[in-house]
């Protein structure tokens, strides 16, 4: 119970669900809670419990917007990976022959931006180490990621040259940003570019 600003009178508490603009606000900050303890602890350590505390709502509320913990996961990464999203555009966007330079550009561009790379590094350290994440990060990149390039190459087996170009990318990305192996960690990014995008082109355009 609360009291009315003019008479001190005690005043029922609204009940149902909360307005539209209360209940976005509320949605993005159980998000954004979501992905700073994803990203701090790792899949297994991250909680419903501990996402709801940092996020300053009860757990019943993460429940209520997103259900499980992997569902929570999916809808935290899902955002975190949105600029990567834009990758088949780059396919889409110019002559064949320079496919494979537009698509490793832009992937290590978001890569090398410390913004988009932070998020990207939290869900490929959670993939890693544990396999329900991992699951859920397959069905994002396969659904939303592989298959809008794939449908954008117009040759035999559309999919898996798609996947080759992707492990090309992922594969470097995760030796340059996470393991840190040098001299890749610091080399030049155009050079890189230039080293990766022709392996890449032969991936999704070569006979």
């Amino acid at each position: 119970m609360s009291e009315t600003p003019a008479t001190g009178e005690p005043t029922a508490r609204r009940r149902g669900r909360p307005p539209r603009a209360e209940s976005a606000d509320t949605r993005d900050r159980i998000l954004a809670a979501a992905r700073e303890e994803f990203s701090e602890r790792g899949y297994e350590k991250t909680s419903v419990r501990g996402i709801a505390k940092a996020a300053g709502v009860d757990s019943a509320l993460v429940h209520h917007y997103f259900g499980t913990k992997e569902q929570v996961f999916e809808a935290a990464i899902e955002v975190a990976f949105a600029p990567a999203l834009n990758a088949p555009n780059a396919v889409a966007d110019g002559p064949l022959e320079g496919v494979g330079e537009r698509l490793t550009r832009f992937v290590f561009g978001v890569w090398d931006n410390p913004t988009t790379r932070t998020p990207l590094l939290a869900i490929l350290r959670s993939a890693v180490n544990n396999e329900t994440a991992a699951a859920v990060f397959r069905r994002l990149v396969a659904s939303q990621l592989l298959r809008r390039i794939a449908a954008q190459v117009d040759l035999p087996d559309p999919e898996l040259r798609a996947e080759l170009a992707a492990a090309q990318l992922v594969g470097t990305a995760m030796m340059r940003y996470v393991i840190k192996l040098e001299p890749l960690a610091s080399a030049d990014l155009e050079q890189l570019i230039a080293r990766v995008a022709p392996v890449v082109q032969g991936h999704l355009t070569a006979p």
